[in-house]
């Protein structure tokens, strides 16, 4: 037998029934003497309790003073209360509901290029669109502090972190999600030339200088723990080394809890997450610092002329895939860590970063100096392939051996560095000299800056500039960073200031 819909039933608390019922009669006497009979009638059937608001029955000139009624609960027009929240707790749910939105697409990237919904469905936000992870004007911070030209940027791995470094020889530290300030880091005595955050959990952060000085920040305690120094010249570059496959101390930092270093001021390697740091000087060298120790490892002399960029690139060790199609060439480019470097002799030398520091390859065809270098956007920790063979295995190991490289004769190329090395296309779209490259994390794309004032994105596939941002700084653009998972990138510039790009 079917039930009657009605009385349903109220999922309300003796408390809640009580108060709703006061809030009832109440609203019913505030109505005024038309409703006073249906407010009685209410309270008698509802066990509403009520008493008599005066309990005087004369005024002050002794007449009759008229008797109004209310609920023993009081507090007021309760129902009215909470029927103008209801629609307030509408909007506030409407404008949440657009926030989620708005993240779920710009934190795509995290679920493969589309907003997840957790239904299984990946294109709920923005179905049939992939995000493409580009700079989009206009900025949305500019932050200022520096007095002088901006030289370096780069982004903490996990921290919503940015560093910039500067010809007034200070290293600012950034919330770039805020735009606030974070704290100064001074101990260079001249201009600081370029900055680096350590790999993994960027713990340290690297430092370059005119004042023949590299230093190595505890980025937690903001102190300078180890000053290196052994270059003869202005040191143009400093970076991280990535670690090579199954090194051991990364192992020690999986598996034990390291404190830090005390007493003699030494690095662990498993917490900076690399065992050598790499400079480059206007002394025509390239050297190898030991993290651990600060002692020159070992010195590069191919340069002829000064070594002004590095450009790192961490192993990829390729687990599984296809057997048997796995070219030796292909396997051995991409297992490998590797330092690139140029300047003002135009050649660009790529290395092994972790063996004998044995040169890869050589890679000719700018005709001015080389300001900018840069391999595929990533972790320099070591990759792991994929266990199950993948269709796009070929593509990923291709655009891993990217190397793109950024040139005072304004053009941007784009190199390969497997099978020797050689130039797969070259963009001509500045105006003036190319300061800074970036390869995206995707593989598709390059991003440049230069003395032009403009940021540039080309499409690799089509070969061709697909997007301007023209007057992204009032003057030089000097250097990029792009944050290899989160949605964000920075920019420094003549102007004294940092600007942050989202992704779109």
């Amino acid at each position: 037998v079917k039930e009657p819909p009605y009385p349903q039933k109220m999922v309300l608390t003796e408390r809640q029934r009580s108060d709703l019922h006061a809030g009832i009669y109440e609203y019913l006497l505030s109505r005024g003497p038309d409703y006073a009979v249906a407010a009685e009638a209410f309270a008698a059937a509802s066990g509403v309790a009520t008493e008599d608001t005066d309990t005087d029955n004369k005024d002050e000139n002794g007449d009759e003073k008229k008797k109004t009624r209310r609920s023993t609960g009081g507090g007021g027009p309760i129902l009215e209360k909470k029927w103008t929240a209801v629609p307030r707790l509408q909007r506030r749910v409407l404008e949440l509901e657009r926030q989620v939105a708005t993240n779920a697409r710009l934190h795509a990237h995290r679920t493969g290029g589309a907003a997840d919904d957790g239904s299984g469905s990946t294109n709920n936000m923005m179905p049939g669109r992939e995000r493409r992870m580009l700079p989009r004007p206009p900025a949305t911070h500019t932050l200022q502090s520096h007095s002088a030209v901006v030289t370096s940027v780069t982004l903490h791995p996990v921290y919503t972190m940015a560093a910039s470094a500067s010809e007034d020889g200070k290293i600012i530290l950034w919330d770039h999600e805020s735009g606030e300030y974070l704290r100064t880091l001074r101990g260079h005595t001249n201009v600081v030339t370029c900055v680096d955050f350590s790999p993994g959990q960027g713990k340290f952060l690297a430092s370059s200088s005119t004042d023949l000085s590299i230093k190595i920040w505890d980025v937690k305690e903001f102190t300078c723990v180890r000053t290196l120094r052994g270059h003869d010249h202005t040191i143009s570059c400093v970076r991280f080394v990535p670690p090579p496959i199954g090194a051991l101390f990364l192992e020690k930092q999986q598996k034990t809890n390291i404190n830090d270093a005390t007493g003699s001021g030494g690095i662990d390697p498993s917490e900076a997450g690399s065992k050598f740091i790499v400079t480059a000087s206007r002394d025509a060298t390239v050297k190898f610092w030991d993290v651990e120790t600060g002692f020159c490892d070992h010195t590069i002399t191919d340069h002829s002329d000064w070594v002004r960029c590095i450009a790192v690139r961490g192993a990829k060790s390729l687990v599984g895939g296809s057997k048997g199609k796995e070219t030796e060439e292909q396997a051995s480019s991409s297992s490998l860590a590797l330092v690139a470097t140029s300047g003002n002799d135009r050649t660009i030398y790529v290395y092994d970063a972790n063996d004998k520091r044995t040169k890869v390859c050589e890679l000719r065809g700018h005709d001015h100096v080389v300001e900018a270098l840069s391999f595929l956007c990533s972790s320099l920790l070591p990759q792991k392939g994929s266990s199950a063979p993948s269709k796009s295995a070929s593509s990923t190991a291709s655009t891993w051996d990217y190397l793109a490289s950024g040139s005072r004769d304004r053009s941007v190329r784009l190199w390969t560095v497997a099978n020797g090395g050689s130039c797969l296309m070259t963009f001509r779209a500045h105006e003036n000299w190319v300061r800074g490259v970036i390869v995206h994390p995707s593989g598709n794309h390059i991003i440049s800056c230069g003395d032009d004032r403009s940021i540039r994105v080309y499409d690799i596939k089509s070969s061709r500039c697909m997007r301007t941002m023209e007057d992204a700084h009032p003057h030089f653009v000097t250097s990029l960073s792009m944050h290899p998972t989160l949605p964000i990138m920075v920019s420094g510039g003549v102007d004294h200031t940092v600007k942050c790009w989202q992704l779109d």
